[in-house]
């Protein structure tokens, strides 16, 4: 698949020559003779490049770039500048020209700055999807057992291209976890794609995914790239993948075989390289038992399978997120930093967290407002974030029937107080009892405690 170019010049013999260089060099081509005529193959074709002539009768250089930036502000626009115009092609630029070449045109710099434009265009597009990312990016960070080997699975899986499943409840941070692995992979440089699967309604996942061509449905006025065309060499992530509709999955999963495809509406088959990461807040295995999804789509994506603990698994790295998240917040607003006291962390690390770590910002970015003093307490949390659990467990000796019932009552109780004291952490209260820790796991299952 190559990038489009779009030649504007009223010069018929620069056309057809730049043309025929480009299309030798790998891209595919489009000429327009002037301004008028230009802005309204941007309309239909949506090219990836324009090279635009400073000096054209009617609308010149300077009157098309400035519509091409109000219309289409993401395409990168080389301007063609003649002898003495470069003091207008420095203007050009300033308007949102990407660069200006001067003529007689040096084939070798055309393509160079062609290259170099194009790369340009990519990386904005994915920082423009990263700025648009709102989950914390402080989500994997902690030193607690779970997040140490999720990151160890991350940099296992990252270089290779292996696609990858990432399961975890809402707001654990399974965006920043393929981003992650987007950025720690050899196609770092290339684009990094998202796809909110639950968001698309199934009569625009072709449209979304795959693009479409000018007319190819009402509302279709312009060629549109796809979701996997803008991705090609680089990473497509599927969000919320559980979601999709069967009769979506039976189309994505035709795609992810071949990666071969045809916009809607057009006939030219495009191949793309892309890797896939999908992620899902559901059990992919039991929606499968409930017939709501394809087996075979759960195991083509479901190669390296990475699972994002809940932070109720992960309390000991409560302290740094909520260190971490006053920081923040005082230097987005430039004030001083609060803190907050040790009896209020100790009720935080009691809470079960069920919006994880999203759920743990946003109370502290309502901590940091809404608390007068420096020092936030626990007077200063809401009274649901209060619930301190019981560090023991009620024992009725009296009705218990034998004594071995009575060592294994206690035995839970001891067990549960000692996980208590320690953070839920298996492997320190493993050590302060003196067992091992696949037996204290035993134990633990047998006893049906809950961490």
């Amino acid at each position: 698949m190559f990038p489009t170019i779009l030649i504007v010049d009223d010069e018929t013999t620069i056309l057809q020559s730049l043309s025929g260089i480009l299309s030798d060099e790998g891209f595919d081509t489009l000429t327009a003779s002037n301004g008028y005529e230009a802005l309204k193959i941007i309309e239909g074709e949506s090219p990836d490049l324009v090279l635009l002539d400073i000096w054209m009768p009617g609308m010149d250089g300077i009157e098309t770039l400035q519509e091409i930036k109000r219309t289409n502000p993401f395409i990168p626009v080389v301007i063609i500048s003649g002898h003495g115009t470069i003091e207008t092609a420095v203007k050009a630029t300033k308007l949102g020209a990407y660069d200006f070449v001067e003529k007689p045109l040096s084939i070798e710099k055309v393509i160079v700055t062609i290259n170099n434009a194009l790369n340009f265009r990519r990386l904005e597009e994915e920082n423009r999807f990263l700025r648009k990312k709102t989950l914390e990016k402080h989500s994997i960070t902690g030193n607690s057992p779970p997040i140490q080997a999720l990151k160890k699975q991350i940099s296992i899986a990252a270089p290779t291209d292996a696609w990858i499943l990432i399961t975890g409840e809402n707001g654990t941070g399974k965006e920043l976890v393929a981003r992650t692995i987007h950025q720690m992979s050899d196609r770092a440089d290339k684009p990094l794609i998202d796809v909110n699967c639950a968001a698309i309604p199934d009569e625009l996942i072709e449209s979304e995914l795959f693009g479409h061509e000018k007319g190819a449905f009402t509302g279709a006025t312009k060629r549109k790239r796809g979701k996997f065309e803008v991705a090609n060499g680089g990473t497509i992530f599927l969000d919320e993948i559980g979601d999709m509709s069967l009769k979506t999955q039976a189309k994505i999963l035709r795609i992810l075989q071949e990666q071969k495809f045809e916009r809607v509406g057009g006939t030219r088959t495009l191949t793309v390289d892309v890797r896939v990461v999908a992620a899902s807040n559901k059990d992919l295995e039991k929606e499968i038992e409930k017939g709501t999804f394809r087996e075979d789509l759960y195991y083509r994506l479901n190669v390296i399978p990475i699972e994002v603990p809940p932070l109720r698994n992960r309390i000991e790295d409560i302290p740094l997120l909520i260190e971490i998240f006053l920081k923040e917040f005082s230097e987005e607003r430039h004030c001083h930093p609060k803190t907050m006291t040790p009896k209020a962390i100790e009720h935080l690390k009691a809470y079960r967290w069920p919006g994880n770590v999203r759920e743990i910002k946003n109370l502290v970015e309502r901590l940091a407002i809404m608390t007068e003093s420096e020092v936030i307490d626990v007077k200063d949390l809401p009274p649901s974030y209060r619930c301190q659990k019981s560090t023991t467990l009620d024992l009725d000796f009296m009705n218990l029937n034998s004594l071995k019932e009575a060592k294994k009552q206690f035995e839970k109780a001891y067990i549960f107080k000692k996980l208590s004291e320690n953070d839920n952490n298996i492997s320190q209260t493993a050590d302060s009892i003196g067992i091992e820790r696949s037996h204290l796991h035993k134990k633990i299952k047998s006893y049906g405690l809950r961490l």
